[in-house]
């Protein structure tokens, strides 16, 4: 197993990252603003082919307005949004925008305090600049490599742990559910006295663990853009990024597990071992 704590190594012009961490917090300021104002206020989603998976027009509003400020203070810098797909040419360029205007929009629509929006700008080696607005705490996270994680502007740093007994573990569901070997996982887990949490963003998920909350988080499956802002404020944190088989990438290809690195391979072998007992029963 390759531990992965380390950011990326490719550098990136310090201007850049200046003005993509300033532009990035203006945004999360105003999806702050939109989301308080309307959630659980008469939202009206369009479900589509999964309970799990809705649509508001605040996701639609707040990623039109991301793409016309990305656009226009960084022309050549594509996007890539949950809504509108990807800019011709994102996965080609230099540098991309990932946005997720609300992650948990079920959440937002019922009036549940935990939903995230989500903003990074990716390079080759993965996250360059991460924000996420937790708008019902009023938190503006922030990240950018080589310059640490904030939280409000406070340096936010993980603190290692002695290991997963007392300790929350964060997990999502699959598109359609709960994924394979989801429910053993909940029991190796509660066999070392540890507590899994289902709560509806991967996100948040995700910077629980960069803010100490969690000691993990893992994500049977994702988009890129519900989790890159998170995983670049876990990274410049002090967290652990691995895929599922152990090797360590910033945003693996196949599932991802974000742990403080005392912890992280033992959290890796709950999630190994439920999901080989669920291919063998399949």
């Amino acid at each position: 197993m390759t531990l992965l704590s380390a950011r990326p190594s490719q550098p990136v012009e310090p201007g850049l990252l200046s003005r993509a961490l300033e532009v990035a917090g203006r945004l999360a300021n105003d999806a702050t603003d939109v989301i308080t104002a309307t959630a659980g206020r008469g939202a009206h989603p369009d479900v589509r082919d999964s309970p799990f998976d809705w649509v508001t027009d605040t996701d639609r509003t707040l990623e039109r307005h991301t793409r016309r400020v990305l656009t226009t203070e960084f022309p050549g810098i594509p996007v890539v949004g949950e809504e509108y797909g990807a800019d011709v040419g994102a996965q080609q360029a230099p540098y991309r925008w990932v946005v997720d205007p609300v992650d948990g929009t079920a959440n937002y629509v019922a009036g549940v305090p935990w939903c995230a929006y989500s903003l990074a700008l990716v390079d080759a080696s993965g996250p360059v600049v991460g924000v996420v607005a937790d708008p019902y705490r009023g938190q503006i996270y922030a990240a950018a490599r080589g310059r640490g994680a904030r939280a409000n502007g406070r340096p936010v740093r993980l603190l290692d742990r002695d290991g997963t007994a007392g300790a929350i573990v964060c997990t999502e569901l699959a598109r359609k559910g709960p994924w394979p070997g989801m429910g053993g996982f909940i029991e190796r887990a509660a066999e070392a006295h540890a507590g899994v949490r289902v709560l509806g963003s991967a996100a948040l998920s995700i910077a629980q663990v960069a803010l100490g909350h969690a000691a993990a988080a893992v994500l049977h499956s994702y988009h890129e853009w519900d989790v890159a802002g998170s995983v670049a404020l876990a990274i410049e944190a002090g967290a652990v990024v691995l895929d599922r088989h152990g090797e360590g990438t910033a945003l693996p290809a196949d599932g991802l597990l974000v742990a403080a690195p005392s912890v992280a391979e033992q959290v890796l072998s709950w999630w190994q071992e439920s999901a080989h007992r669920a291919e063998n029963r399949a």
